[in-house]
């Protein structure tokens, strides 16, 4: 038993995979924070933009 644990500790098969699943999801996480911050000031401007009169506010 003891030899079956080592030498699943000690193996690197599969590996790579967890660290691109790690990547991928935190490049996925922080896409979504940014998208988050950024869309209600989008909103705003964009409505701010269509209320705005030529030749003043």
């Amino acid at each position: 038993m003891y030899n079956k644990i080592k030498n699943f500790i000690t193996k690197a098969d599969g590996a790579i995979t967890v660290d691109w699943v790690v990547l991928c999801a935190a490049i996925v996480f922080f896409a979504l924070m940014i998208v988050t911050a950024t869309r209600d000031g989008t909103v705003d401007l964009a409505d701010r933009t269509i209320v705005m009169k030529p030749g003043g506010s």
